[in-house]
């Protein structure tokens, strides 16, 4: 059963399209990442679904709801994190769960055992009664979290959750996401890191409003169809300038973790593309073969829209 259904929405804010025919589905109990950089219309596709904005045209249901007509059911099952939480920063760890338990009427006879059980889950009983302002960028995510939880959500939504965080409290975060789809939370997640994609069960890769391709991490990979090459020097990052003329038989190349990659439409024998290469970036040493990432089928996606 699908726990979000979204059919061909539509949004523009003053002239500019957001949301551009947008269609997805996400089933009970998975995790689903939305990838795109800044602008690709994340957060306006996820406040549609938590019925703060509504769409120009299309669908939404959530869990089983219509975005517009049920609006307060959709709201009693659903945890949305937004990128900015309005913690409050003057009230403690604890202060500030028992302010959102309030909020989402959770009845004073289970508040304490949900506070404690999110609290654990957290690792943030320790700090409860520090301030949230006096958190660290991590915890504040955590404390974020338990706050989006503190009603027992059946679905959760969180917008760029890990921005901004160092990276082990990333990794930490997103273990805390995969022991709550262990216990069958279904989880809508956007990023803008492509690292994070490979965690999720399934992505939709989004620009400017339009869906580029959905499906699962290995699946979309086993249609990137061009050859991969992986280009390192021992001196410092490798970078090429966008103007640069390409060799031969070279769709794209661009810098990658401190390496070029190169993305090769006919065959070609790698040390003559490396000596290729170096003619105008001198300190490449070396190549090899490398299997593509969800970063580079979304550059490769890219560059095929912008030749269509």
């Amino acid at each position: 059963m699908a726990a979000v259904e979204v059919t061909d929405l539509h949004k523009k804010f003053d002239g500019v399209t957001a949301l551009n025919g947008v269609s997805f589905s996400v089933n009970e109990g998975t995790l689903f990442g939305l990838i795109g950089a800044d602008g690709a219309g994340k957060t306006t596709l996820l406040r549609i679904l938590v019925t703060l904005i509504s769409a120009d045209r299309g669908s939404a249901v959530v869990l089983g709801n219509n975005v517009v007509t049920h609006l307060a059911a959709i709201r009693r099952q659903v945890g949305y994190m937004p990128q900015r939480f309005s913690l409050y920063q003057d009230l403690s760890v604890r202060e500030n769960l028992l302010f959102f338990a309030d909020v989402f009427g959770v009845a004073a006879t289970e508040r304490n055992s949900r506070m404690e059980r999110l609290l654990s889950f957290s690792r943030l009983g320790p700090f409860q009664n520090r301030r949230a302002g006096h958190l660290s960028g991590g915890m504040k995510q955590k404390l974020a979290l338990s706050c989006a939880l503190i009603h027992t959500p059946r679905l959760l939504i969180l917008d760029e959750p890990t921005t901004g965080v160092d990276p082990v409290s990333r990794n930490e975060f997103w273990e805390i996401l995969f022991e709550l789809k262990r216990g069958g939370i279904t989880i809508l997640v956007s990023t803008p890191y492509m690292d994070e994609a490979h965690l999720c069960d399934r992505l939709l890769l989004l620009h400017k409003g339009a869906s580029m391709r959905t499906g699962a991490p290995a699946e979309l990979l086993s249609t990137y169809p061009l050859a991969l090459y992986k280009i390192t020097g021992s001196s410092g990052s490798l970078t090429v300038l966008p103007e640069t003329p390409l060799p031969r038989g070279v769709a794209l190349m661009y810098p990658a973790a401190g390496a070029l990659h190169a993305a090769v439409r006919d065959t070609i024998e790698p040390q003559l593309l490396l000596s290729q290469v170096k003619s105008f970036v001198p300190a490449a040493e070396a190549i090899e073969t490398a299997e593509p990432t969800i970063e580079d089928l979304f550059f490769y996606l890219l560059s095929e829209k912008e030749a269509a």
